[in-house]
């Protein structure tokens, strides 16, 4: 990496005013290409189409080489660990520094979440629909905003300083997050020359409101596994043995029970918590934004920011049992859910894996055979906020925004974070996003507010063209 510069010239307030207008004028292409992008259904779990994820990594290899910026523009796979088998096709794109000047890796990722039931959708899951000041489809936040951020920011950034501008960039647009991730280290660790940069912006999180920025400096880890409870060699007939003998629905009840308080609040001995101010954020609000029934009362004790951000939590994410439909006057032998973690920053997620997995094994109700495997960790990360990038980047985001940004927690989890910070440990890191409380990532109807994707953008091609004139030592 380069000696890290410490002072900005003056010609880069001059070209805060073209980053503007080019932003502004480039709006409505940008949005048009992130619908194009939507209409790719990506989706890289294993039960889906690989084709398409690889169709959405051609459609972002053209984006970028049509800025006509970078040295090289390339479609990569690396193996996941443990086996042969490739991870889904990212796209890398680099360009040298020149001049003393820093080198800024942009991250994003072009793979989505599955789109569930079409009739739980106001409009096609894959068929981007404005409503309002919304762009409504899946991936249409969460995440190919972050990558037309990037695309438009660099765009600006052309356009006020010409092709031939001195920063340093590189584009690494990944094609498995929502599918944990599982190449990524093998991907850094064979990229890594190519991934190296002064500082790293990670457009995959939220802001405050539609209407203030924020900085994401804490992410929760997370621990995921596959729960098999067995009580029986085979199903019997609920009537005739019902009382006497305990079926495999009613231990996995009892056992799921055992990971809460009264309250709620995660009760598995050895998950940690994270001690740390968080702002003001009222019941109203969280109601509103989650869609809380009215009677049904929020979970756990502290701030509600702080049991989403710096506190445990564990869900129950999918369960493998007869359907109401199909139900019938039986003992079930066998239950799998899909244990889902959510771990404080500050804890190692093995260490939390261990005392999970512990929990479980200790409290099977009578004697119930528990069988855990498909066990996934990701680290949990607090930003380092002392360095010159962050103090920039809230500078980018203050004039963008006409607001200062919140520092905020982020209750999900960036696994692969961890793996950044081992291979790059000089790089500054940033965690930026294009979602607002209102997005419903992950969820049906997931949408992008427009006039929080502008800012966004902005805020990006500012920094992109303030650090272009950074020098001096």
């Amino acid at each position: 990496m380069t000696d890290i510069p410490r002072t900005i010239d003056d010609k880069s307030t001059a070209d805060d005013a073209s980053v503007r207008t080019a932003v502004e004028l480039g709006l409505p292409a940008t949005i048009a290409e992130l619908c194009a992008l939507v209409r790719i259904p990506s989706v890289a779990w294993s039960a889906f189409d690989r084709a398409t994820v690889l169709r959405s990594a051609e459609a972002v290899a053209t984006l970028a080489r049509d800025l006509h910026v970078f040295d090289t523009v390339e479609i990569k796979q690396a193996g996941i660990p443990g086996g042969t088998e490739l991870g889904q096709p990212a796209v890398l794109a680099t360009r040298a520094a020149r001049n003393g000047r820093p080198t800024v890796l942009l991250y994003a990722h072009h793979d989505v979440q599955p789109p569930g039931k079409d009739e739980d959708w106001d409009s096609a899951p894959f068929e981007p629909t404005v409503r309002g000041d919304r762009l409504y489809g899946r991936g249409a936040a969460d995440d190919k905003a972050g990558v037309m951020a990037h695309v438009a920011s660099i765009r600006a950034l052309v356009d006020a300083a010409g092709p031939d501008f001195d920063l340093g960039l590189a584009l690494f647009i990944e094609g498995e997050e929502e599918f944990g991730s599982r190449s990524f280290a093998t991907f850094l660790d064979e990229n890594v020359d190519a991934l190296r940069a002064d500082v790293i912006v990670v457009a995959d999180s939220n802001n405050w409101d539609v209407s203030t920025p924020a900085l994401t400096t804490g992410l929760r880890g997370n621990v995921t596994l596959r729960l098999n409870v067995r009580t029986l060699d085979h199903a019997s007939h609920s009537g005739m043995f019902g009382g006497a003998v305990p079926d495999a629905m009613m231990a996995t009840i009892a056992l799921l029970a055992t990971l809460y308080n009264e309250d709620g609040s995660v009760a598995v001995a050895g998950l940690t918590i994270h001690t740390g101010d968080t702002p003001e954020y009222s019941e109203e609000q969280l109601r509103e934004e989650t869609g809380l029934l009215d009677g049904v009362s929020p979970i756990g004790h502290g701030s509600i920011l702080s049991r989403i951000w710096s506190q445990p939590a564990i869900t129950v994410t999918g369960i493998d049992a007869p359907s109401v439909d199909n139900a019938s006057n039986t003992l079930s032998p066998s239950i799998t859910v899909r244990v889902s973690c959510r771990i404080a920053p500050g804890q190692r997620a093995s260490d939390a894996a261990a005392v999970l997995e512990e929990h479980l094994r200790a409290h099977a109700p009578f004697g119930a055979h528990v069988e855990i495997s498909e066990v996934d960790c990701g680290q949990p990360f607090l930003v380092d906020t002392s360095g010159w990038a962050v103090t920039e980047a809230r500078r980018a985001m203050t004039d963008a925004w006409g607001a200062p940004p919140i520092d905020i927690g982020v209750g999900g989890s960036i696994p692969f974070i961890a793996d950044l910070v081992r291979v790059f440990p000089e790089s500054q890191i940033l965690v930026t996003g294009v979602e607002d409380p209102d997005s419903r990532a992950h969820s049906p109807n997931e949408s992008l507010h427009l006039g929080v994707f502008k800012r966004a953008v902005l805020t990006e091609a500012l920094l992109l063209s303030r650090l272009n004139h950074r020098s001096g030592q």
